[in-house]
């Protein structure tokens, strides 16, 4: 394997160090200043430049996640809150949305909340990301010629009378990656069937998204949510400088897969055009699994970030995609695997093999996505 430039054996760089956290590792820690406090969190690096931060407290989500000390994510004003501090009500999950690379969403709604969802404690985006995950496991072993880093935990969303629902989470990578994996499994651990939604906010911030850089991402069809999407609409795929007063604009694209179902998209800045300061995020995941993706572009002072989102459903609500017959179940028992990859893009030959795959599909710009929205079988 290559580190610091430099391949070695297993046995050459075991010979080297006398233990592994010199080069990789994961430490566990406490938050412990302000509303952030007792949030727990294990961080990870690779030796190659990546570092996570994981809350195990919170849904064992992404909040913060760089490469060779450049923000991957993007972090709002909130900064970490620990999740006795959750607002369920309407929109008060912005209250203690942190951003971070991976925000999780659902699994009794997704998107804006209605008079049903409110009354039984469901808001925006509904509560697994404000979730403490329980049966936590930190790996960090040789697994052949890998040395394998790895976090899971299992969040159990439930109500008397109500859902049973687990999300068991797994996030993983090796000695010398600049990406990593997130492996879960959605499990109806009820008796009865149950209606779920999931939704995984990916939020891309500076330097990432900057003035000049561009969403590459094979979009087959892209659909404008609203009369504020409307406008603009063509220019969905390329990032302004931070814009005073400027409000969300959210686009539903049907992305092409390959050959094995997996979609890649991604955002790279301009420093690939010959400034040497070129930087990217990508994102992987199945359209089997995830067959819906929506655009969340934000271009205002602060909250100045994108957001990529796979999921299995619209983001205006549960009442929503109920009526159109959207909603996707799971039997007694049934498990749903979802598997997304994130990594670094940091090389103009990575950057331009992603143009060329995603160049081959053009864009059409549709008035619904409700015409290229299949109901789930």
């Amino acid at each position: 394997m290559e580190i610091y430039g430099k391949k070695y054996s297993t046995k050459e760089l075991r010979t080297r160090v006398g233990n592994m956290d010199q080069i990789a590792g994961i430490r566990t820690v406490q938050l412990d200043d302000g509303n952030e406090r007792p949030t727990r969190a294990a961080i990870i690096h690779t030796g190659a430049g990546l570092e996570l931060t994981v809350l195990l407290d919170r849904c064992l989500d992404i909040s913060a996640a760089s490469f060779n000390g450049k923000a991957m994510g993007w972090r709002s004003t909130t900064g970490d809150v620990a999740p006795q501090y959750y607002e369920a009500e309407w929109l008060r999950w912005l209250r203690s949305y942190f951003g971070g690379l991976v925000t999780t969403c659902g699994l009794m709604n997704v998107g804006a909340p209605d008079e049903a969802s409110a009354l039984r404690g469901t808001g925006l985006h509904g509560r697994i990301g404000n979730t403490p995950a329980k049966n936590i496991k930190i790996t960090q072993e040789w697994q052949g010629n890998d040395y394998v880093l790895s976090v899971s935990g299992t969040m159990r969303e439930t109500v008397v009378f109500g859902e049973n629902l687990t999300l068991t989470r797994t996030v993983s990578t090796r000695l010398g990656e600049k990406r990593f994996w997130i492996h879960d499994v959605v499990t109806n651990d009820g008796f009865k069937p149950a209606k779920y939604m999931l939704l995984y906010h990916c939020n891309i911030g500076w330097p990432v998204v900057d003035q000049g850089s561009e969403i590459i991402a094979p979009s087959r069809y892209a659909a404008p949510r609203d009369a504020e999407a409307e406008a603009g609409k063509q220019d969905w795929y390329k990032l302004d400088p931070p814009t005073h007063g400027y409000r969300e604009k959210v686009y539903y694209h049907d992305m092409a897969a390959d050959p094995r179902g997996n979609v890649t998209a991604a955002i790279v800045n301009s420093g690939f055009k010959g400034k040497g300061e070129g930087i990217g995020v990508y994102l992987k995941y199945n359209k089997k699994e995830l067959p819906r993706f929506a655009e969340w572009k934000q271009m205002g002072e602060q909250d100045y970030v994108v957001g990529f989102e796979p999921c299995n459903c619209g983001v205006e609500g549960r009442a929503v995609d109920d009526k159109l017959g959207l909603l996707h179940a799971l039997r007694p028992g049934q498990s749903q695997d979802v598997h997304l990859e994130f990594g670094a893009l940091t090389r103009a030959s990575e950057v331009a093999a992603l143009r060329k795959a995603c160049g081959r599909v053009k864009t059409e710009i549709v008035d619904s996505y409700k015409r290229f929205v299949k109901k789930p079988r």
